[in-house]
C-alpha cells in the first residue's frame, strides 16, 4: 500500500472539514452578534460549541496528524524548501486563527461578546486568505 497517497487523501478531507469550520463558525458569530431574543441567542450557542468540538477541532488535529505523516514520508529535509515554510507559517497562523475562534466562542457562551457583526464579517475573510496561499504554494512549488 502506498502510504503516502493514503495520508495524503486523509491529509485533504481533514483540512477540508477544518476549513469549513473556520469558514461557518464565525457566519454564526455574525447571527449569533445580531441576535435580539435569547433563544435565538441559546440556539447559537449550542451550534457554535457543537461546530467548534465536534468538528473543528477533530478536524485541525488530523490536518497536523496527516501533515505531519506526509511531511515524515517525504523526509524532513523539505524543511529547506522554502515553500514548505511559507505553508508552515500559514498553517500556524490558521492553528492560531483556531484558537482564536475558540476564544470568541467562549466570550459567546459566557453571554460576554463585545464584538459586532461587523467585526467577524472581516476576520471570516482571513481563512479564505491563507487557505489562497497555501493552496498556491503546495501546487506551485514557486519559492
Amino acid at each position: 500500500m502506498n502510504y503516502y497517497l493514503l495520508f495524503k487523501s486523509l491529509h485533504v478531507i481533514a483540512v477540508i472539514s477544518w476549513m469549513a469550520g473556520l469558514l461557518y463558525l464565525p457566519r454564526i458569530f455574525v447571527y449569533h452578534a445580531e441576535a435580539h431574543h435569547e433563544s435565538q441567542k441559546e440556539v447559537f450557542k449550542i451550534m457554535e460549541k457543537k461546530l467548534y468540538n465536534y468538528i473543528m477541532m477533530p478536524a485541525m488535529l488530523l490536518s497536523w496528524l496527516f501533515g505531519i505523516l506526509l511531511i515524515h514520508s517525504l523526509g524532513f529535509s523539505v524543511f529547506s524548501e522554502l515553500w514548505m515554510q511559507v505553508k508552515i507559517v500559514a498553517v500556524l497562523l490558521l492553528t492560531h486563527y483556531h484558537f482564536y475562534l475558540g476564544k470568541h466562542l467562549r466570550l459567546f457562551a459566557g453571554s460576554e461578546n463585545q464584538k459586532s457583526s461587523k467585526f467577524f464579517r472581516i476576520i471570516n475573510e482571513i481563512p479564505t486568505i491563507l487557505l489562497i496561499v497555501i493552496v498556491f504554494v503546495v501546487v506551485f512549488k514557486p519559492l
